[in-house]
């Protein structure tokens, strides 16, 4: 599959069957994120890897009880190792070096054919207190794997017109 397909095509799957996912194919979604580039090299990051059950329902609730979390056979919990790294445009380091890195392990997934949806609404202390993440270490987000339960529908994207400019803002 090429990249522009699995843009294209890929969407947040809300169900997921109960099948299980092969070590190799998380193992190759890691490796997306660890290929990810990031702010001077610096790839402050761990990402973690959630089977457990009981787990994956205490990180639904702190993700504002979305349930369908805690169905996917498995959670990876994006973090950020620094969080003070400020790059020279004023955009804190950490925050868009691991949406890069949550952004490749996604559509990675979807050419494994596992579903996806990217959590940013989250309760993070709740979630560092359920998977033992130190106080100094952010949480940036958080996705469930598995096998979709249902294909979705794409959702409406604005015009080229409405969000490209040529040489200046407008």
């Amino acid at each position: 599959m090429d990249v522009f397909t699995a843009i294209s095509e890929r969407r947040s799957v809300r169900a997921y069957q109960g099948t299980e996912v092969d070590e190799e194919k998380i193992n190759q979604i890691i490796e997306a994120g660890r290929l990810a580039p990031s702010a001077a090299n610096r790839q402050e990051w761990k990402f973690i890897v959630v089977r457990n059950h009981e787990t994956r329902q205490k990180l639904a609730s702190a993700a504002n009880n979305q349930g369908f979390l805690g169905e996917a056979p498995v959670v990876i919990v994006c973090c950020a190792m620094e969080s003070k790294v400020i790059m020279p445009c004023g955009q804190l380091a950490y925050t868009v070096d691991l949406s890069i890195a949550t952004a490749y392990m996604i559509l990675a997934a979807y050419e494994l054919d596992l579903g996806t949806c990217w959590i940013g609404a989250f309760k993070e202390e709740e979630v560092k207190k359920v998977l033992d993440i130190p106080n100094h270490i952010r949480v940036v987000s958080l996705f469930p794997v598995g096998y979709p339960a249902q294909n979705p529908a794409g959702r409406p994207r604005k015009s080229r017109e409405q969000i490209l400019c040529f040489e200046k803002y407008v």
